[in-house]
């Protein structure tokens, strides 16, 4: 297990303060706020943690309030909102500061059988034949910035399949990305550490369709300035976030300074595991 990864997992093994109530730290970003992928594992960690283990996460609805202080800690408050025979409710209240700066609503469920279906895989490149992001960023970024943003991804091998948004700026494209993405080392088999594993991971690259549509390199080339609003997941499937997904993302819509992502999370092997919609702040500098 690499540095970068052991770090995140410390990122994510919260200190547990009183009853119900755990406290976080941050690490540094590319820009002067907590990175919102960060605030979701950790408020899904603390909601977790007051869950029994034998119920999963199935789903979470959050929304970013205020920009989070990288050099402060978080205290993250779960009310327990409902334990009822199958499905399991918490809140988590993210502070700092004395002001909320993130809600979450999570739901966890006992496995049950039940009807099945899902929809088919797209079609994508394999991930070994790709170029990892410290091979590919320098070729598109100023080495300063390639070097910052390979450092701040560093706990994860995330391969973009074509060109991200700051590769092809002034030259708006289809509203579709798609990365591979596993944690650059080996987990436990814990299944809620790579259900928080992949909601971190998850709000890296998800408004980059927006931009693609726009023809807008986004906060790496600052052509944009933006923010996530709200973010919700549906983990339909269990998985290994130590081994490649598929990170399918579009844009259906942007307009009001604001985008829309969604995507789903596919294994290798084609199951569906995870749906992820998310709308941010999308501005164009004046």
């Amino acid at each position: 297990m690499n540095q970068a990864l052991d770090a995140l997992l410390d990122l994510l093994d919260l200190e547990q303060i009183e009853e119900d109530i755990f406290r976080g730290v941050s690490r540094s970003a590319l820009v002067p706020r907590v990175f919102g992928g960060q605030v979701a594992a950790q408020a899904l960690v603390a909601a977790g943690r007051t869950v029994p283990a034998d119920r999963p996460a199935h789903s979470l609805h959050a929304y970013f309030l205020r920009p989070g202080d990288p050099g402060a800690p978080i205290v993250y408050t779960v009310d327990r909102i409902r334990d009822g025979r199958s499905f399991t409710t918490r809140r988590v209240v993210a502070v700092q500061h004395g002001q909320p700066i993130f809600h979450l609503s999570a739901s966890f469920q006992t496995y049950e059988d039940g009807l099945e279906h899902q929809a088919g895989m797209p079609e994508a490149p394999d991930p070994e034949t790709l170029p990892t992001a410290a091979e590919m960023l320098p070729r598109h970024l100023p080495a300063d910035v390639a070097e910052r943003l390979v450092e701040a991804r560093a706990a994860v091998d995330l391969r973009y399949a074509d060109v991200p948004p700051w590769g092809t700026v002034g030259q708006p494209r289809e509203p579709r990305s798609q990365v591979w993405f596993r944690a650059n080392g080996k987990l436990a088999d814990d299944s809620p550490l790579h259900v928080c594993l992949a909601t971190y991971v998850s709000d890296m690259t998800l408004l980059d369709s927006v931009l693609l549509a726009h023809g807008r390199g986004g906060w790496a080339v600052g052509d944009v300035v933006g923010a996530s609003l709200d973010h919700a997941m549906w983990f339909h499937r269990p998985f290994r976030a130590d081994e490649w997904l598929l990170y399918d993302q579009e844009s259906p819509s942007a307009s009001g300074g604001r985008g829309l992502g969604q995507a789903r999370i596919w294994t290798r092997d084609g199951r569906l595991a995870v749906t992820v919609i998310q709308e941010g702040v999308v501005r164009v500098p004046r």
